[in-house]
This record gives C-alpha cells, structure tokens and sequence, in this order.
C-alpha cells in the first residue's frame, strides 16, 4: 500500500486544517490507519487512528475533543484528519500509517505494528 499523506500548511492558533491520507496500489477490505506526528527534538508520537473493520476510533489525550479522524465516503481509500482548536504544540510533521488488517486496541497506538507510511505533512500553528 502506498500513502501520500496532503493538507498540511500554516495556521493561527485557534484555527482548523484538514490532513487527508490517500492509499493507492493494492486495496483491501480492511485497514487500520493511524496519524503519528514528530515535533522537532521530539520522539514520534500517536494521534489517531481509524479502523475500518468495526469504525472505531482512537485518540491521544492531547488532540481528543480537537481532532476527528475519518474515512472519506466518497473514496473508501482516503482517510481524513480534522484538526480544529489548533495550538502552537501541534507544530510537527504528520505522517499516516496503515496496514491491511484489524490491529487490536492495545497495539493500535504503536508506530512499529504499521508496514506502510506516508511521506509527512508539515503543520505550523503560530501563536
């Protein structure tokens, strides 16, 4: 699976983006698909996730409330993050991440249990 990971851009604290996440080559019927992102200096951590097989979704405490992941409707293979109430520490890289298969919920969160990665969007909240 390739993912070309788009959306991202410069915002004012308080404001909205909207991160998509598009698979290509091979499809299947069920992915789990996470956003992670890396702030500079600082290690790679879990945002959200997705999974198609029963619609669940996952977030870090930190975004809850803020972020919503999604599957596009239109396009079974795109996959969304919006972002609203943005801050000035959601400054990173983000990078979706999928794999072809339901992953439990205690693993769901680990960046290792995922094959396929986008290239990284930057996002730039000013203060």
């Amino acid at each position: 699976v390739q993912l070309q990971a788009s959306g991202g851009g410069l915002v004012q604290a308080g404001g909205s983006l909207r991160l998509s996440c598009a698979a290509s080559g091979r499809t299947f019927s069920t992915y789990t698909v996470n956003w992670f992102r890396q702030a500079p200096g600082k290690e790679r951590e879990f945002v959200a996730a997705i999974r198609t097989s029963d619609r669940s979704t996952f977030y870090a405490d930190s975004v809850k409330g803020r972020f919503t992941i999604s599957r596009d409707n239109a396009k079974n293979t795109v996959f969304l993050l919006q972002m609203n109430s943005l801050k000035p520490e959601d400054t990173a890289v983000y990078y979706c991440a999928a794999e072809p298969r339901r992953i439990i919920n205690s693993q769901v969160r680990d960046s290792k249990n995922f094959g396929s990665w986008g290239q990284g969007t930057l996002v730039t909240v000013s203060s």
